[in-house]
């Protein structure tokens, strides 16, 4: 504790003295009638009644024997007023109220007080306090921290601090259990039902990604944490039901940036006989619905863009694009002149195979500009392993992903339910993995997956949502990390 400031001594004391005479700075309990923003809410309906509220002091103001102060829960702010005639003093030594008060209640403090609604001269809804206690006494002060932390990585590892001094922290994360919230309806009133599936498997898949791996001492095995819920929720399908989805944590072991973290949260929902027409649709009112039951509109500011999402999003074709943007078709190049070609807009190039240079060039110089909400469609075949072959053209996939504030947020497929032609892709994407050596791709087959599907799959639509970064998006973040709660930093 040798690294405390020396107000933390001095409140240490306040204890101490708190305790001598009986009185506990950390109570069990407290009655707490209303809300700040219901006190605002219901002021007419409230006034003349004696109630009680609870919050943290952000401000105090001294006036001779009276004492404004502010409070603060987890709604709004609300003042106070404390008067030493018509307060109770709950130390009686003392020569009035308002010097008990500051005598031993610091900014930060969570307080209980009982009391009537009045508006002062300015108009301001205060609390006139009759009697007041200690509920839970702030060593640490917050000092000039109180005008808002301006470090990021201070905001990130103490998430509680930032979340003290800033009501838009808060407010940020009740808008995303709100998206949450709104997600599930829109789906279940889709006819959708939320089913889980494991967070801990026995072979990873569903997506390329590096897992985080794990062992079951009682299964004597290793596990993977899911990198995707996606065969799991086709299992279902084969199984007979019909729609399904589930809001879950995903886990890849890979970089952290401003819009990559380990831990994140996606929504996957599956429908018995849909394709990816059926999906885009699907898709297209889901991000429509969200922003006009946020914001009651139909367009949203990110980062100094107008973001419409007015409905028919565009549509555009993967490979049409690129070649719009190189003068020439990638997906027609043999490696090595690929490769070549490319190294002024990728680094490392040499040590990617050619489908990961293609997707890469994708989103470094198409996708990174699709600022209105785009659907991109009909992706070449060996970028897609889980999607069916197209049905007009056999080098694509029926597949489309949904860029929004140049970021892809969905990705989207008529899926594969043909267990032969599902076999020979991940094997191929085995070898390309040993070609390759690359981690992300999968190193064994899913043969519990594959038996699923020899029991017969219907057609089926599928599509994945990154609900964090629609929160992102829609929160007017500029970094993922800005609306995970507790993001993972480097030890100090």
């Amino acid at each position: 504790m040798s690294n405390k400031p020396e107000e933390y001594y001095l409140r240490l004391r306040k204890i101490q003295e708190l305790r001598s005479r009986n009185i506990e700075p950390y109570e069990y309990k407290f009655e707490k009638e209303y809300r700040a923003s219901e006190i605002k809410e219901k002021f007419d309906e409230l006034t003349g009644k004696l109630i009680k509220f609870a919050g943290r002091i952000v401000s105090v103001r001294m006036m001779g024997k009276s004492v404004f102060a502010t409070l603060r829960d987890e709604t709004d702010d609300i003042q106070i007023y404390i008067k030493t005639v018509e307060t109770e003093n709950p130390f009686h030594d003392i020569e009035n109220t308002a010097k008990s008060f500051d005598k031993f209640f610091d900014v930060g403090d969570i307080i209980g007080v009982e009391g009537e609604l009045f508006k002062t001269k300015t108009g301001e809804i205060t609390i006139f306090v009759r009697r007041f206690k200690m509920l839970s006494k702030c060593l640490l002060p917050l000092g000039d921290k109180w005008h808002g932390l301006k470090d990021l990585e201070t905001q990130y590892r103490e998430r509680y601090l930032h979340l003290i001094m800033d009501k838009r922290a808060i407010d940020a994360f009740r808008k995303k259990f709100l998206i949450i919230k709104l997600t599930r309806k829109f789906f279940e009133d889709k006819g959708f039902i939320e089913i889980d599936t494991p967070t801990l498997q026995p072979i990873y898949g569903g997506a390329n990604a590096n897992p985080f791996e794990t062992y079951s001492h009682s299964l004597e095995t290793k596990l993977y944490l899911r990198i995707a819920n996606e065969l799991y929720l086709k299992r279902l399908i084969v199984g007979g039901f019909e729609k399904v989805y589930e809001i879950t944590k995903n886990f890849r072991n890979e970089g952290i940036d401003r819009t990559h973290y380990p831990e994140f949260i996606a929504m996957e929902a599956y429908s018995a006989y849909w394709d990816y027409y059926d999906m885009m649709k699907l898709a297209e009112e889901y991000l429509n619905f969200l922003i006009k039951n946020l914001y009651n509109s139909e367009e949203i500011e990110y980062q100094g863009n107008t973001i419409s999402f007015r409905l028919p999003f565009k549509r555009v074709d993967f490979v049409e694009e690129l070649i719009k943007v190189l003068g020439f078709d990638p997906t027609e190049e043999e490696l090595e002149t690929l490769r070549e070609k490319s190294k002024k807009y990728i680094q490392n190039v040499e040590k990617l195979h050619k489908w990961k240079i293609i997707d890469k060039l994708f989103d470094e110089l198409v996708g990174r500009k699709l600022i209105q909400p785009t659907i991109v469609m009909n992706h070449p075949i060996e970028l897609s392993p889980l999607a069916k072959t197209h049905r007009e053209n056999k080098k694509r996939a029926e597949r489309f992903e949904i860029f929004l504030a140049g970021l892809e947020i969905s990705n989207a497929f008529s899926e594969l339910n043909d267990p032969i032609e599902q076999r020979i892709r991940l094997e191929e994407q085995i070898k390309l993995r040993e070609y390759s050596q690359d981690k992300e791709l999968p190193s064994e087959i899913d043969e519990d997956f594959i038996n699923a599907l020899e029991y017969a799959m219907p057609p089926t639509g599928g599509i994945g949502f990154g609900i964090d970064r629609i929160c992102m998006i829609l929160l007017d973040k500029p970094s993922i990390r800005d609306i995970i709660p507790f993001p993972q930093l480097r030890p100090k």
